[in-house]
């Protein structure tokens, strides 16, 4: 009996799966006489790579090419193109291995062996080199004069997983051939070509067990094929998705539904039960954790508006119940705590506790939750809903969990007044606000504030009195972010003037002689001038400045 990925190898160009630039460059060149004499196929492995190569060998050599009905592609029927696809034994058609034949007599008796011609006028001799990069330095250097002046009518087709490597060992033989890049497969193809080959068989399969199929092939036809052939000789029977889990020991959709519940209600004991169960049932927790990232990531694009694909149906349902309670801003910090701890998972002696700590993080990691909410939740009252282009205000909330049937515990967030005329007894109400919002969001201004107190009002300027003078070339700076944070209060944008010093102002020491002890506290007293945030600190921490 052959094997589904043998007996479902494509025989002409158009066959090939997401290789459209491949087919069509190739196709065109048989067609119009202009096939180059070497070639470079690097790819994942399983994406149609020695396929390729066969098909080119079969379209140079086809006897019947004008019956393929395409030009460039061949016939797939003849016994030239029959021989060439099963891979048996042909005098112009030569297929090595690299892995085993890599050394430099192996590539000096293939350039002898290139040099007869091929065994019927109007045919081409084509040298098909799987895994490419096996070969040594030395085999590379003994062909490549034969690459740089090929004898007529002979093709090298080298086939490579791993083209970086040719290009460490023996860079000047990329110049010499045409460089293919194969693509990895998508899941959607790879399950509808199953989904063909399950029906020309005349077995039957559900689509989830499909879809799981075309997930573990991991973008290579060749192995979906396999794992296909692997599942069919398992049991008799439709092929189910229950039945492609025991096969290939994937982890069940109703494990990652308890992640997902953990993770949603915070239930950090939940965690150890969880974990048990994986090792119990002797799951790689590498994989589940893997796993465990494409689930989360399938829930964010839930939230953002996106259609996961490529799951179960009982996985998307999972999904869909817990995309609620897992807002995107949440599993994006989610997503990049397992980012962060990822390299060190795999470095980890022991996965198990690795993987514990992740779970517990995310159970135990606090909610972003929305300012409205919370005021709503303390009995506030209603509050303007944002508008379009004004979203509401996102806060990162360590104590109040998301609005629930839970109670939340204590928290005070302090609700801005609205926007009102500039005048002076306003200001000078508002003042301790300001200073705390510059403490928090300007802490060098933050610094400098505890030295000023606002002075007169002339239409909208706002003077304000600077009680110390070493403050005052620190303010100057410091000037439009002091408009800024006032005008988010008045309905007037605002402008600052600096007033002279007031009732701290520091009197003049008399002129005395010059000592070292003089000149030394007049640099440090010019030094705290300069620096405004070293002053502050100096003053507030009650520390002696030496140099």
């Amino acid at each position: 009996m052959i094997a589904l990925a043998r007996k479902y190898r494509p025989k002409k160009f158009s066959d090939l799966l997401v290789q459209d630039h491949v087919a069509a460059a190739l196709r065109g060149a048989v067609a119009g006489g202009r096939v180059a004499h070497g070639y470079l196929f690097a790819g994942p492995r399983g994406v149609g790579k020695t396929t390729a190569a066969r098909i080119l060998a079969m379209a140079l050599n086809c006897e019947r090419r004008e019956a393929a009905g395409v030009a460039g592609e061949p016939c797939g029927e003849c016994d030239s193109c029959t021989r060439t696809w099963a891979g048996a034994a042909n005098l112009d058609v030569v297929e090595l291995d690299a892995a085993s034949n890599r050394g430099v007599d192996d590539a000096r008796d293939l350039r002898e062996r290139a040099m007869y011609a091929a065994s019927a006028e109007g045919r081409h001799k084509v040298y098909i080199v799987d895994e490419a990069h096996m070969l040594t330095r030395e085999a590379w250097n003994a062909l490549l004069k034969i690459l740089e002046e090929p004898p007529s009518g002979v093709v090298f087709v080298f086939a490579t997983t791993e083209p970086q490597k040719i290009a460490q060992s023996a860079a000047p033989i990329l110049s010499r051939l045409q460089r293919f890049d194969f693509r990895r497969i998508g899941p959607h193809a790879i399950a509808e070509r199953l989904r063909q080959v399950v029906a020309a068989e005349g077995l039957a399969a559900d689509d989830d067990a499909l879809h799981l199929i075309a997930k573990s092939a991991d973008g290579g036809m060749r192995d979906g094929l396999s794992i296909l052939d692997q599942v069919v000789s398992f049991g008799a029977g439709p092929v189910t998705a229950d039945r492609v889990r025991e096969v290939l020991g994937l982890i069940s959709d109703d494990v990652y539904g308890e992640l997902l519940r953990v993770v949603a209600e915070r239930d950090s004991a939940g965690v150890f039960p969880l974990v048990e169960r994986l090792v119990d049932g002797g799951a790689d927790l590498g994989e589940f954790v893997s796993g465990a990232g494409e689930i989360l990531r399938a829930v964010l694009m839930a939230n953002l508006g996106g259609k996961p694909e490529g799951f179960t149906e009982a996985m998307q349902t999972l999904i869909e119940r817990h995309r609620s309670p897992l807002s995107a801003p949440d599993v994006v910090r989610l997503l990049a705590v397992l980012t962060e701890l990822e390299p060190q998972l795999r470095a980890s002696g022991n996965a198990r506790l690795g993987v514990e700590l992740l779970l517990l993080r995310w159970a135990m990691m606090s909610r972003t939750v929305e300012l409205e909410a919370v005021i709503r939740a303390l009995g506030k009252g209603p509050v303007e809903k944002p508008g379009k282009g004004n979203p509401a205000p996102v806060m990162r909330d360590s104590a109040v969990p998301p609005p629930s049937p839970a109670v939340p515990r204590t928290v005070s967030p302090a609700v801005p007044p609205e926007k009102g005329p500039l005048t002076l007894d306003r200001l000078r109400a508002l003042w301790p606000r300001i200073v705390e919002d510059a403490r928090r969001e300007k802490p060098m201004l933050g610094a400098l504030l505890p030295g000023v107190e606002p002075g007169a009002i002339d239409g909208t300027t706002v003077g304000v009195r600077v009680l110390d003078p070493v403050h005052a070339e620190g303010l100057e700076r410091q000037r439009e972010a002091l408009a800024l944070l006032i005008g988010r209060y008045v309905t007037e944008s605002v402008r600052i003037k600096l007033e002279g010093v007031g009732r701290g102002e520091r009197s003049a020491p008399r002129p005395g002689r010059l000592t070292e002890d003089g000149v030394r506290a007049d640099r440090l007293e010019a030094l705290r001038a300069r620096d405004p945030g070293l002053d502050a600190a100096v003053d507030a921490l009650d520390l002696e400045l030496l140099e």
